[in-house]
């Protein structure tokens, strides 16, 4: 049986993350640079033989330039000799109605450490331009120190000022390729 691939549709997709910042807030980034390849048996996404997450580090974008240079350097993702996060998956499981759990490895700092995330199937559609997608909506969270990332401080009042969990949000839009 043929294997389908897909890519990512950049300009109807996002990536982000959301930390607690001194405990009371919550902090958005995202990724502006991102690829997302998969290989399916199936145009319904009902198995994923491959599935390859890509981020470049030095696109972290949290609205905020001194945060973002920061987040860059050694103290947290150290872009200059990590500039690449990557996932791969090594499981797709269904487990009720368009609900999935993708499993993989997740590298980031050169630690890799797997990870699961929650993936609700939006369905396929073949667009306007006579494009076959997919649409997919993903969940999870990460202990940022399992990898590294372990800079923080503390406040005068004993409290911390990035949380350890990191929460993970991505709506992802496939292309099928020909």
């Amino acid at each position: 049986m043929a294997t389908i691939k897909w890519s990512v549709d950049p300009t109807h997709s996002e990536v982000q993350f959301k930390v607690k910042h001194l405990m009371i807030t919550t902090v958005t980034g995202y990724f502006q640079n991102f690829h997302v390849e998969a290989e399916t048996s199936d145009e319904q996404f009902t198995s994923a033989e491959q599935v390859v997450f890509t981020a470049d580090v030095n696109s972290i974008n949290t609205n905020n330039d001194q945060r973002d240079t920061h987040l860059k350097s050694a103290d947290f993702f150290d872009a200059e000799n990590h500039g690449e996060i990557r996932f791969e998956g090594t499981s797709y499981t269904h487990t009720g109605d368009d609900d999935y759990e993708l499993q993989g490895n997740l590298t980031i700092r050169g630690i890799t450490k797997p990870v699961t995330v929650k993936v609700e199937f939006g369905g396929i559609v073949v667009d306007p331009y006579g494009q076959t997608k997919a649409g997919f909506t993903i969940n999870g969270k990460i202990s940022r120190k399992e990898f590294g990332l372990t800079w923080n401080a503390v406040t005068e009042a004993g409290s911390v000022v990035v949380s350890d969990e990191i929460k993970l949000q991505a709506e992802i839009q496939l292309v099928k390729q020909n």
